[in-house]
């Protein structure tokens, strides 16, 4: 079989750019109506979220490669990085604070040129607690081919093979320098979109380290976009991925075969597109946390302010299927008659709506 890297021509991918016009037209647009929600928070509440929104982009590339992180611990190593208010890291894991330090030097240093030193540093921090692989820190020397299979023991199928690691110097020099010379203001300058998708999908067709190929790919991705646009993206990119994980692979899989990648280039844009809507939704949800946290202030008993918290903590999609008794119960510590009058005192302060009866009722947060 014949790989993309094998093909004549290589490493310069074809495409029709015109498929790519209206997406780079809406993904500018949207990047505006972001920015413009994002400055009607107020400074503190405008940290919160950002750690939020970093720290959830840190969980979700990792849990793509099937690593589950601490949600708290992560978001605690980003609070300290950031100078803001934070505990105790003593039970953080390696993992956590490999990814931590990695998402807060790609927010800080987005403008940087990509440089040979920079991936280093970002493979060391994501492998700093591994003893499987031979070579942290630099690229793959081994001798055997670097492969993505399927994880059948006996008839394993080969999804994609990468070029031999004699050939990683070379093949990383001219990645380099393909991503600086496309940067805004570089020699062969690309659109926002077009740019990200091809960083992607070339880094990881390379394939140069023997483990974190995918979080350093998508991270490169997000450098291209902040870059594109002039400031961090903070755009939930593998948030949105790893919600279509079979989609993504798939969308790889079938461009690794050929240099023509007009396919891959729309995915990847469309991809991005919902990246921005769920963040604005996202930024909605915390402004509208914020109103609803302000009229209900002095109001709550540390019952309710308990439950509240915990609802948010669930995000946009909220408990699945709407809190029950039972949930309020549990997370308040409390009997089911105290829960019935504080859950019922909830809807009458707007903070709450019920729907069903007797044991099919729920509730979900009232958000503006």
């Amino acid at each position: 079989m014949t790989w993309n890297w094998e093909q004549p021509g290589w490493p310069e991918f074809s495409y029709d750019s015109n498929a790519m016009v209206t997406l780079e037209q809406e993904f500018l647009l949207r990047s505006g109506a972001f920015i413009g929600a994002f400055k009607h928070i107020g400074q503190d509440d405008r940290d919160t979220l950002r750690i939020e929104l970093i720290s959830d982009e840190a969980l979700k590339t990792s849990e793509i490669e099937g690593e589950i992180l601490n949600r708290d611990s992560v978001q605690l190593l980003l609070r300290k990085h950031f100078g803001l208010p934070a505990g105790s890291t003593h039970a953080v894991q390696p993992a956590e604070r490999g990814i931590a330090g990695m998402m807060a030097d790609l927010y800080e240093n987005f403008g940087d040129p990509l440089t040979h030193n920079v991936m280093f540093t970002w493979h060391r921090m994501l492998m700093s607690g591994d003893r499987h692989i031979q070579t942290i820190g630099s690229y793959r020397t081994h001798a055997e081919p670097m492969q993505v299979v399927s994880n059948r023991l006996h008839d394993p199928e080969i999804h994609f093979e990468a070029p031999p690691s004699s050939k990683m110097n070379g093949e990383m020099k001219a990645f380099v320098g393909w991503f600086n010379e496309t940067s805004p203001g570089g020699s062969r300058a690309l659109p926002a979109l077009t740019r990200a998708a091809i960083a992607h999908l070339y880094f990881v067709s390379i394939h140069p380290f023997e483990d974190g190929n995918g979080r350093i790919g998508r991270a490169l991705a997000e450098k291209s976009l902040a870059q594109n646009l002039g400031q961090p993206t903070l755009i939930a990119l593998s948030y949105t991925i790893e919600r279509a994980r079979k989609a993504y692979y798939a969308a790889l899989h079938r461009n690794s075969r050929d240099i023509e990648i007009t396919d891959w280039l729309v995915w990847f844009a469309q991809t991005v597109l919902e990246a921005q809507r769920n963040t604005i939704r996202r930024v909605d949800f915390y402004i509208a946390k914020a109103k609803l946290y302000e009229k209900l202030r002095g109001q709550l008993n540390e019952r309710q302010e308990k439950a509240l918290a915990r609802m948010f903590r669930e995000g946009i999609d909220g408990f699945k299927g709407g809190l029950s008794a039972e949930n309020y119960i549990t997370i308040a510590k409390t009997s089911r008659a105290t829960a019935t009058r504080d859950l019922q005192d909830l809807v009458a302060k707007g903070a709450l709506t019920k729907t069903g009866e007797l044991r099919h009722t729920r509730y979900h947060l009232k958000l503006a």
